[in-house]
């Protein structure tokens, strides 16, 4: 063990700048550390952060402090959570191998390869100050979840990195604040929520909340705290409540719970004014074990009455990131709503730090209860990671990633259940479709039919919870573009643009041997072998037969041509293949030519429907460009070919075959759609105005509708209806809804959609 960084064992950051405030700052740490780390353990600890600060001597934070001060409080924020020592170590180096010249053998060589591994996941891709700031964090984000899914404490030395970074945000300037705390909001609370890691997710959330609306939050915590201030109730609750317990023999404690402010802000934000958002009273019980649990809501509903709808048993069921605990809200003679949680201590600790407990120092000293539900969370956790790792597999592009781990954070679950019983947790508005692909890819690829609880219903039909879900499939069905427009899952959606880039490759690869053969066979009187023989080797290089096929789709969709791939084909092997001597090609006589002006290398991104990265070619008839601003897509066999809206074949393309489409650099400019249709059902009182709410639930307005009876008892009725809603699929979607929703109609027909 090599002393010398102990040789300045009183004061150990003398020799730094800034020594006095890195002195204070690891005093603090320590203080925290010591109460349980071992001595030996201090002892690395030290160590470790006199490595840091001799890293990191010399830089600054925007405060002018020493940079040694960030490190330092993060890895506090970790021991305040009672980390191990691993994850202390890399919260006091997280920022060395990014920020410095230190390199990872170095690093290994002086703590290890774990705590290397764990600050190299933390650590960003962005060195280069060229890169793209959105490409920048997206690339990193990705690398960091890429780690978390073999350490997932990577992602709660990152947690802990962001709140400090949130906790000094105040030396940014106004557009940084900004942007970092609506990312903190976007990403990172709703990573620690998703993890049950509420100490970190109710902190990020109160504090972007604080920059994103600096006045609002200033006016509500004034009120809010001048409000939680009393304790009146409080103390009614436990004088009436202690007695009962005691008479049972039950130890328990009854605390007030204080609400964050983005909480309250949020329930303020559902219209409720700041008296109703606040008008329950939060409390805590606490108590020894789980039929104690049960005991004290059976005194507290013996106590005051019960609010119908408003009782949840998570010990029973747990959530899905291992919370447990008895929800209930009760109201007091005086009409003041309790809002209560019943837990244990060992509940509470999981409830408190989800995951974190897993790797508490003391929990493993603790008793086999919290390590088994911890064990179970850790199970849950990594399932959903295992999931993101996945994800990831299916796409290359980091922001695309990005955008799709956004979209899953945002929704809250529901639970659903298989035929056989199994629950399913999907995020909220989920679909048929995306319960087939949560179960496995191939059902998803070959849905036909779904039944909820019995019935069928629409594939786009939002799933609510508990409802019981199975799957009709068909072998040849396939997915379809109009499915991007609903499933709410990122692995649904994932799954759906791998099969339809798929589908593009296979179409590509048929046309470009199409299109090679017709040359060989023109200039050389012979096509192309099974083994596509001819390809073998391409600008030099031994091709394997993946490699060929890219030169096929090269071909297919006419960004190389048949003559500039033989151009690069040795003599040769054309004689072996073709079986002829080839003093000359007609290749080796021209000219390298340009490709066509139509097929750009995708330097402007376009969205198709919601979706980037759907595969597509630019029409030859009217050659859109970012300039000709509006345009609309054509689904094709393959592709989506984009045409300008004003082109005078768009007129020609069927209905069900357009599709919206926009330059992804433009503001989204929403046109209103006026759809023509006539529906034909049965005469029966009440249609007309179930199929007026089916409009406005897709928000239509009707603008006229013309009535005609057909006899035998049927009516046709010819609707003319106007929609901002710019989806050119929602003829298809109200006719799958109407049909489902309202058996009377017979028929229904889209005579014009513009």
């Amino acid at each position: 063990m090599n002393p010398a960084p102990l040789a300045l064992e009183y004061q150990p950051f003398a020799v730094f700048s800034g020594a006095q405030t890195l002195q204070a700052a690891y005093d603090d740490l320590a203080a925290e550390l010591k109460k349980y780390l071992d001595p030996e353990d201090m002892e690395k600890m030290l160590r470790c952060a006199v490595y840091g600060a001799a890293a990191h001597e010399g830089q600054k934070r925007q405060s002018g402090e020493p940079y040694f001060i960030h490190p330092i409080a993060v890895c506090r924020i970790l021991a305040r959570q009672r980390f191990d020592l691993p994850v202390l170590q890399a919260g006091l180096l997280h920022d060395v191998l990014e920020d410095t010249i230190v390199k990872k053998t170095d690093m290994a060589a002086e703590f290890g390869e774990e705590v290397t591994r764990l600050v190299d996941g933390v650590s960003k891709l962005d060195r280069l100050k060229k890169t793209a700031p959105q490409a920048a964090v997206a690339d990193s984000f990705r690398k960091m979840f890429l780690a978390t899914s073999d350490d997932p404490r990577v992602l709660i030395i990152k947690l802990a990195d962001r709140l400090h970074n949130m906790q000094t945000l105040g030396v940014m300037r106004r557009d940084k604040q900004y942007r970092i705390a609506k990312e903190t909001m976007e990403v990172y609370a709703p990573i620690a929520s998703r993890l049950g890691l509420y100490y970190f997710s109710i902190q990020l959330q109160d504090l972007a909340f604080s920059y994103l609306y600096p006045w609002r939050h200033a006016v509500l915590r004034k009120r809010y705290l001048e409000h939680f201030a009393r304790n009146e109730t409080l103390d009614r609750v436990k004088g009436a409540l202690q007695p009962r317990l005691q008479a049972l023999g039950v130890k328990a404690s009854i605390n007030k719970r204080q609400r964050h402010l983005w909480g309250v802000y949020e329930r303020m934000g559902r219209k409720q004014s700041f008296r109703e958002a606040i008008r329950t009273v939060p409390i805590r019980i606490i108590t020894d074990n789980e039929d104690n649990c049960y005991r004290i809501l059976g005194s507290l509903h013996g106590l005051y009455r019960p609010v119908h709808g408003k009782f949840e048993d998570y010990i029973a069921a747990p959530k899905s990131n291992g919370y447990r605990s008895l929800h209930t809200s009760v109201l007091m003679p005086d009409g003041i709503m309790l809002n209560v949680q019943i837990r244990t201590r060992d509940m509470h600790t999981l409830a408190e730090a989800g995951i974190i407990s897993v790797w508490h120092q003391y929990a493993k000293q603790r008793a086999v209860q919290i390590e088994a539900h911890s064990i179970e969370a850790e199970k849950n956790m990594r399932e959903w990671l295992s999931r993101l790792k996945e994800i990831q597999n299916l796409t290359d592009d980091p922001l695309q990633f990005y955008d799709t781990i956004k979209k899953e954070l945002v929704s809250n679950e529901i639970s659903v259940y298989t035929p056989k019983g199994d629950v399913i947790d999907l995020p909220r508005h989920a679909t048929p479709v995306d319960f087939a692909y949560h179960i496995h890819s191939d059902i998803g690829n070959t849905i036909a039919i779904a039944k909820v609880n019995g019935k069928v219903v629409p594939l786009d039909y939002q799933l609510h919870n508990g409802e019981s879900i199975s799957i009709v499939r068909d072998k040849n069905n396939k997915p379809k573009p109009i499915w991007l427009s609903f499933v709410a899952t990122s692995k649904a959606r994932e799954y759906i643009r791998q099969y339809i880039n798929r589908e593009e490759r296979e179409f590509f690869i048929t046309k470009g041997r199409d299109i090679l053969n017709a040359y060989l066979e023109k200039n050389y009187g012979k096509g192309l072998d099974k083994e596509l023989s001819i390809l073998k080797n391409v600008d030099g290089a031994v091709l394997d037969t993946k490699q060929k096929e890219d030169i096929l789709v090269q071909i297919g969709n006419l960004s190389r041509k048949p003559s500039s791939v033989l151009k690069v084909i040795s003599d040769q092997i054309i004689s072996e293949v073709l079986g002829e001597k080839i003093s000359e090609t007609p290749e080796k006589k021209e000219k390298t030519e340009k490709k066509p002006a139509n097929f750009s290398e995708n330097s402007t991104e376009i969205l198709i429907g919601k979706e980037k990265n759907i595969p597509h070619k630019i029409a030859q008839c009217c050659h859109p460009t970012p300039e000709t601003k509006k345009i609309i897509g054509a689904i094709g066999q393959g592709t989506v070919t984009i045409h300008a809206l004003d082109c005078p074949n768009v007129e020609k393309i069927d209905l069900d075959r357009r599709i919206p489409a926009q330059w992804a650099n433009q503001p989204l400019e929403k046109d209103k759609i006026t759809i023509v249709m006539e529906v034909i059902f049965k005469d029966k009182r009440g249609i007309l105005m179930r199929l007026t709410e089916h409009f406005y639930n897709f928000d239509i307005n009707v603008l006229d509708f013309k009535i005609e009876p057909m006899g035998g008892g049927l009516v046709k009725d010819i609707f003319t209806l106007e929609t901002e809603n710019d989806d050119y699929y929602i003829f298809e979607r109200l006719e799958q809804r109407l049909k489902f929703d309202i058996p009377e109609i017979t028929e229904m027909n889209l005579l014009s959609l513009k």
